[in-house]
């Protein structure tokens, strides 16, 4: 037997017994992350999968008490769409949704203006204190929504709010909490609440945009007018449509703002928005699987709300 075929013979033997280890720690390899998502996991399946199945399940179930306190018992049967249908057929509830419509179409895109418009100045070459101007736009986004209306209740009320004396300068009385105008006031709450949030998702996606295309654009002779038009709003678009459909979905979400006026705002009653209307069903009216059904159609809404937004964003893109 010649020496090569011994050293080749002991590498062999040598690899075949590396195998064990080389196995054990692929395996832990996979493991690996598994184990650090393990937590995250089960809080996303305990806080928002479960909620989900159960408000599914008790939106397709009723309860039924026996007695005039339901002494005599409890018994829960299945609905079928019977909640739904009680749903759709509850008046107040549908005039919510297109409250909520309403709302959008006007909202949302004064917003979406205003943060891309503040995202291009900030990111501007002749800005001055841009870190300074970023944090005093994103301030109001962390103040908690009921302290936001409190805060804003306080400009809307006569006899608090200096604006009605400015107003009155010039022979004007504003109605910030009227039956035409209330929607409105609440509309600019959310607005000073989260222009700053969705002006930094735009400011990141301008971070991502390559020196070189500006450098470029100045050879070209661009004015920053052009940059802004030809060149950085076409490349924010994935940005735009992020903050666009989770306005939209926040929009169906409204309740804060709502609830906290119904205090100063006769016009705001307890089914204002979809949000209100299911929580007033479940606990004022102690009707849970209705309000189950509520909300189940109101995620349905917005689900579809955005995804007829993407597909007509889409279409206009291709």
């Amino acid at each position: 037997m010649s020496a090569a075929t011994e050293t080749r013979r002991t590498a062999a033997r040598a690899g075949h017994g590396s195998t064990g280890p080389s196995r054990k720690r692929t395996g832990s390899m996979k493991r690996a992350p598994w184990i650090l998502l393990a937590p995250f996991l089960v809080m996303f399946v305990l806080t928002f999968v479960v909620p989900i199945l159960i408000a599914l399940g008790s939106s397709f179930t009723k309860v039924t008490r026996s007695g005039l306190f339901g002494e005599k018992g409890v018994t829960t049967s299945f609905a079928g769409f019977a909640n739904y249908a009680e749903a759709l057929q509850d008046g107040n509830f549908i005039a919510s949704l297109w409250r909520m419509l309403l709302f959008g179409v006007v909202q949302v895109p004064v917003m979406l203006i205003f943060c891309t418009v503040l995202a291009l100045l900030m990111e501007s070459a002749s800005a001055k204190w841009p870190g300074f101007f970023r944090a005093a736009y994103f301030l109001p986004y962390g103040v908690p929504g009921v302290i936001a209306t409190i805060l804003w209740s306080f400009l809307y009320v006569p006899g608090l709010s200096p604006l009605f004396d400015v107003a009155k300068l010039v022979g004007v009385t504003p109605d910030f909490l009227g039956p035409n105008t209330v929607l409105w006031s609440i509309a600019n709450i959310v607005t000073w609440s989260y222009t700053g949030y969705n002006m930094l998702i735009i400011i990141a996606q301008l971070k991502s945009i390559p020196v070189e295309v500006y450098e470029a654009a100045k050879v070209d002779g661009a004015s920053p007018f052009r940059i802004a038009t030809s060149i950085q709003l076409p490349l924010i678009r994935p940005a735009l449509l992020l903050t666009a459909v989770f306005s939209i979905i926040g929009t169906l979400q409204l309740f804060a703002e709502a609830q906290v006026l119904q205090k100063v705002a006769p016009a705001v009653d307890s089914e204002f928005t979809p949000n209100l209307a299911a929580y007033t069903t479940a606990f004022a009216y102690n009707d849970y699987n209705v309000a189950a059904a509520q909300a189940v159609l109101i995620a349905l809404v917005a689900f579809t709300l955005s995804i007829v937004f993407l597909k007509v964003t889409n279409r206009k893109e291709s």
